[in-house]
């Protein structure tokens, strides 16, 4: 394969990466905004003080994945754009609702604060279930008839429950006291959800689309494929494990979000595989939706230099800011 072929294929990765980074870091963040009613005034501001600040520069990598699919593949922009046109408007105005909500409830008196609580809260859920019906609508190639509505709508409720997980996970790591013992608890609770949507969702997407039937459920390939369906169960298995031991409230506080972490690389990994070389499902692949070679030289400059500054600011930012949440402060 030359340079010139293998460029779509490099930004086909940049993008998925992009994706995923989006998805782990803005994922535990929605999760915090989707526990903040279980909490109460107090550990509110906690919640807050633990995501304020990373929450709005993990979105960056939203803006780099949908920037790279504009850029170095527009006609599966356009495709896709035009089939999640609705459901995108909606996630972008959950989490503009996130954004304002997160900056005045500082601003806002304390009878008002509360109010700017339920729409940090209804923001994350916007955007959170917005997601999930874009991921089902893609891997189903946006075909049409009832069981694509459907495989979509449960993924719009899965994805919710997986980023609460994962939100859960955060805190128990970011966290002391009564706060971390209680987001153990919502760990818990929310474990079985995720599990239970895992598998299902696991079992109807070889049902809904044959090209993953086809790639999933065929000798050899299901034998060597079973190793990422292993290797996600006993990440979840352990996660959840680990959640009785007391030493996950000390020492070993990072291991559930680890773990969880985990188990969503391992879900990219199996979605990857799934729809290479397509960019969309049966319609499009990497090199037809590419744009052409000169152009995406000149768009690969530019990527060497703004992804790697990116990852560094990323680094940087939890590097600075790690350890146990404070008190919440403004100013």
């Amino acid at each position: 394969m030359t340079f010139d072929q293998s460029l779509p294929l490099i930004f086909m990765a940049l993008m998925g990466i992009s994706m995923l980074v989006y998805v782990i870091s803005d994922g535990y963040d929605l999760g915090v905004g989707l526990l903040m009613p279980r909490a109460n005034a107090t550990e509110k501001d906690v919640l807050i003080a633990s995501i304020g600040p990373f929450w709005d520069a993990n979105e960056t990598w939203l803006v780099l994945g949908i920037g790279i699919l504009l850029i170095a593949f527009p006609k599966a922009h356009g495709l896709v754009l035009t089939q999640l046109y609705l459901p995108v408007t909606l996630m972008l105005i959950g989490l503009m609702l996130r954004g304002v909500a997160f900056d005045f409830r500082v601003k806002a008196k304390d009878v008002h604060k509360a109010t700017w609580d339920r729409l940090f809260f209804a923001g994350s859920l916007l955007a959170s279930m917005s997601q999930g019906w874009m991921l089902g609508r893609y891997i189903s190639g946006f075909g049409s008839g009832w069981n694509y509505p459907v495989f979509a709508a449960a993924i719009a409720l899965a994805l919710p429950a997986a980023y609460v997980l994962l939100g859960a996970a955060w805190l128990i790591m970011k966290t002391e006291g009564e706060l971390q013992r209680k987001a153990i608890r919502w760990a818990k609770l929310a474990w079985w959800p995720v599990v239970v949507g895992m598998v299902l969702i696991s079992l109807s997407t070889p049902w809904i689309s044959a090209t993953v039937r086809q790639r999933w459920f065929e000798l050899p390939a299901i034998i060597a494929l079973s190793a990422i369906p292993l290797t996600t169960a006993i990440a979840l298995v352990a996660a959840r494990l680990v959640l009785d031991r007391p030493i996950v409230r000390k020492e070993l506080c990072w291991l559930p979000f680890v773990l969880l972490i985990a188990v969503f690389v391992f879900g990219f990994l199996g979605l990857a595989y799934s729809i290479y070389p397509f960019v969309v499902i049966d319609q499009l692949t990497i090199w037809q939706a590419a744009s052409s070679p000169a152009a995406l030289k000149v768009i690969l400059i530019g990527v060497c230099i703004s992804v790697p500054a990116i990852a560094a600011y990323t680094v940087f930012s939890y590097r600075v800011f790690w350890g146990k949440a404070t008190e919440l402060r403004y100013g």
